[in-house]
């Protein structure tokens, strides 16, 4: 550096120029000291971080599922011995519980007053068979206006399917019933699925059973009929 400065004042230079190598001779002195240090000019040296496990807890709680009821869908199947009739009826209200992904509780009402058929095509005997049906000799909508299940226990089988027991109400009367169901959460929203299988005469439908009347021959109406069940609810 001492030499450099010699030369400068032996030889007639410039101003600028003198400045300018000055300042590169300036940087090349300090790049050689960062490069023998080990130490990069305005640069901090980083420690590196070790290696930390956080664990992340999932808070649940019970989540509550409302049914909806315009997208929700019963349809029933009753046999006979010359064939069969089908129909659907509207479930006007119903929730279910998930309590971390499983369920623990759920019912739903169902409208009597909304049983339609929908394999008559005639609408004279359509219309004929569905207030027979309203009537009391099946299920007195008049006076039983809704019917009711309760679900009192779902153990949970395999992947999305439960065994479910509970408490199916119509026409007043209560019996326990079970069945599988499927029921499956998919970000805010709730479908079960079920086909529950239901002896009328528990509920004082007789109307043509041959545990209760005789000589019926082909006039025999099953005692066993079919709800299909499938069930839309949305988080609340």
């Amino acid at each position: 550096m001492q030499a450099y400065l010699r030369w400068v004042k032996t030889t007639k230079l410039s101003t600028s120029t003198i400045m300018k190598l000055t300042i590169g001779l300036s940087v090349i002195t300090i790049a050689s000291i960062a490069a023998l240090t080990g130490i990069a000019p305005n640069k901090t040296n980083h420690v590196k971080p070790t290696a930390t496990t956080i664990n992340y807890i999932r808070f649940t709680k019970p989540v509550v599922f409302k049914v909806d009821n315009q997208t929700s869908k019963l349809t029933w199947l009753a046999k006979k011995a010359t064939g069969e009739h089908t129909g659907t009826v509207e479930v006007s209200d119903g929730s279910f519980t998930l309590d971390n992904n499983t369920l623990k509780a759920g019912s739903f009402d169902i409208d009597t007053r909304s049983i339609t058929d929908t394999d008559i095509t005639d609408e004279g005997a359509n219309g004929k068979l569905v207030t027979h049906l309203k009537s009391d000799d099946f299920f007195s909508v008049e006076k039983h206006p809704k019917a009711n299940f309760v679900l009192t226990s779902a153990t949970k089988a395999a992947g999305n399917t439960y065994n479910v027991k509970g408490n199916l109400t119509i026409k007043g009367i209560t019996n326990e019933v079970a069945f599988p169901a499927t029921v499956a959460v998919n970000g805010k929203k709730l479908t079960a699925n079920a086909k529950i299988t239901i002896d009328r005469t528990k509920y004082d439908i007789k109307f043509r059973s041959k545990n209760f009347f005789e000589n019926l021959g082909d006039k025999v109406i099953y005692d066993d009929f079919d709800i299909n069940v499938a069930l839309v609810a949305n988080a609340q």
